[in-house]
């Protein structure tokens, strides 16, 4: 390949090459590729095509990703968020009884929304102002919620009436196998693997064959109509004065997770300035920004970055090259449906909890000496994962940094952007 074309990613600035950025793009794509059976799922209970949601959820994770890496040169690949789905078909459709084309005329308002923040350069002001500890304790937070993801999906933790969360069967053999292939991954990681993760995901996978837990049930087939959803959204419905709240929260959900993804990812990458700023911020949030108006277009729930980019990011990815070739990858499912879908949870899911190991760091960089600082730090990354939430953890976390600094008489240091976050949560917190 020639590395001319390729400038515009700035591989050798970058410190990477375009083997490791394949890898990487590779690597993300097996770690959230499970959307593309879980997404439809979830928003089929709605009344929509379950078909048109896989092509939906496809073209949205493709188109949106490319669009990140060509655009914001970021590792970052986009596709329809886990949450804001559930929000979408349980709450809104399924709880307050709107229609699904109403849906998803608001969650094209939000995206609108959304773009004029960003280019309007607000955005951008909002996470270049929050303090670098709840940066970090919003990193650390999103690690633990991988964790939590992780661990269930393994089989290791499970649900329980009483104490919400218990051990789970250990002697599960998919469990088994997903421990063996998490601790794969770190003996391939402490060996200095670069490809540890996709060694681990395919290892494991390949394993569940002979016992029956990996089935295969074709390699092509023809991606279904995505007429059914396509174009679907009613923006008329969702002007309308009861939907008003749904559109503020579609909003205010993205900003927060997809504000508290980003700091996570690049702090990982170790793309974040030591003053706790992001480069190229306003090319990012622009192209994250899209993707809430992608997927009201294709027909699916707001697409977001990704948290399951982390896993790329430790494969060494560290250009939009990354995000292209996920991308691509994802755009290639479109013919590859039952292959795609057949890498089981139990295989993908110890790459999260590897993932999620790595980024517990960014706690070690708090200020242990300073109350006011490292405390709303821990208290978020601590609601997080606890409230299965990340726009709640964050915007609890921003209420007590706010609360503390006030209440220890250095309000001076609370600056304007987070006295507006917090204030935001703690209204979104009493209409709920």
């Amino acid at each position: 390949m020639d590395l001319a074309k390729l400038d515009r990613f700035r591989l050798h600035e970058a410190g990477t090459t375009v083997r490791t950025e394949v890898l990487a793009g590779v690597t993300t794509w097996l770690a959230m590729v499970y959307i593309v059976a879980v997404n439809p799922s979830i928003l089929a209970t709605t009344g929509m095509d379950h078909g048109a949601l896989f092509v939906a959820t496809c073209l949205g994770a493709g188109l949106g990703s490319i669009a990140m890496g060509l655009y914001a040169n970021y590792p970052l690949a986009l596709a329809p968020g886990m949450g804001i789905n559930a929000y979408f078909a349980f709450i809104v459709v399924g709880s307050l009884h709107i229609p699904w084309q109403v849906a998803l005329g608001a969650v094209f308002l939000s995206g609108v929304l959304f773009l004029i923040v960003s280019l309007l350069r607000v955005r951008e002001w909002l996470i270049n102002a929050i303090p670098l500890s709840l940066k970090l304790g919003i990193g650390a937070g999103i690690g633990f919620f991988l964790a939590l993801i992780g661990l269930e999906q393994m089989g290791v933790v499970a649900a329980s009436p009483t104490t919400y969360v218990t051990l789970g069967d250990l002697a599960e053999p998919s469990t088994l196998l997903a421990c063996g292939g998490f601790l794969l991954m770190v003996a391939l990681a402490a060996r200095g693997v670069a490809a540890a993760l996709l060694i681990g995901i395919l290892a494991t996978a390949a394993c569940g064959i002979p016992l029956g837990l990996t089935t295969f049930d074709g390699i092509v087939s023809l991606p279904p109509s995505i007429a059914p959803t396509f174009m679907q959204m009613d923006i008329q419905g969702a002007l309308g004065l009861g939907v008003v709240t749904v559109v503020l929260t579609f909003f205010l959900i993205d900003v927060l997770d997809n504000a508290g993804t980003l700091i996570a990812v690049t702090h990982r990458a170790g793309l974040m300035r030591p003053d706790g700023t992001v480069p190229r911020l306003k090319q990012v949030l622009t192209a994250d920004s899209g993707g809430a108006i992608l997927g009201a277009t294709l027909g699916t729930s707001t697409v977001v970055s990704y948290i399951e980019s982390a896993a790329g990011i430790q494969a060494g990815g560290r250009t939009g090259l990354t995000a292209v070739v996920t991308g691509v990858l994802f755009l290639a499912t479109l013919f590859f449906a039952p292959l795609a879908t057949a890498l089981p949870s139990f295989a993908t899911a110890p790459a999260l909890l590897f993932v999620a190991c790595l980024m517990a760091r960014a706690l070690k960089d708090l200020d242990w000496d300073d109350l006011t600082e490292y405390l709303p730090a821990v208290v978020t990354a601590l609601v997080l994962p606890l409230t299965f939430s990340i726009s709640a953890g964050i915007g609890l976390g921003f209420i007590v940094y706010a609360a503390v600094k006030t209440f220890a008489g250095r309000w001076r240091e609370v600056g304007g952007a987070v006295w507006l976050i917090a204030t935001a949560s703690g209204l979104k917190f009493a209409i709920q």
